[in-house]
């Protein structure tokens, strides 16, 4: 199932469609600046690194969680090098588009997400990768914090 064929969740489809609505040669450009918009991780993260998961598929060393409270919102956090802008764009994209949906809203974020963005021209398929390996972990750590409240 592709993003032309679900409802995405607003802060999704608007980042979504700025990629689409900026010209291809720009693009890159604006993953650039997305990539600056990335929120630092939480001191609890910051301190305990441990707890935030490596993401293999990414070249950089990337980190990442799902995080699920107990009204079942996700906060999605992640740590990535600066010198690795396009994997911090992808990884921003991330955290302002999962933070703050319903852990069923981040589950049905299409997997090819990542595909959707107008970027294949622009980035490797590899970083490509690398950001479908960050939503396919957030959506497994997600399932794996509801199936640990039904315990």
């Amino acid at each position: 199932m592709s993003t032309n064929d679900v409802d995405l969740p607003e802060a999704l489809a608007e980042l979504r469609d700025a990629f689409l609505e900026t010209p291809e040669k720009d693009r890159l450009l604006l993953l650039l600046e997305v990539s600056r918009e990335l929120p630092p991780l939480p001191a609890r993260y910051a301190d305990a690194p441990e707890r935030l998961e490596r993401v293999q598929e990414c070249q950089s060393p990337v980190y990442a969680f799902a995080e699920v409270d107990d009204a079942g919102v996700v906060a999605f956090h992640a740590s990535a090098p600066e010198e690795a802008p396009t994997t911090r764009g992808f990884a921003s994209i991330l955290a302002q588009g999962l933070t703050g949906l319903t852990a069923q809203q981040v589950l049905d974020v299409p997997e090819d997400y990542p595909l959707q963005l107008g970027l294949t021209k622009v980035v490797s398929l590899l970083r490509l990768n690398g950001m479908a390996g960050m939503l396919t972990r957030a959506k497994r750590q997600v399932r794996e914090q509801l199936a640990a409240a039904q315990v």
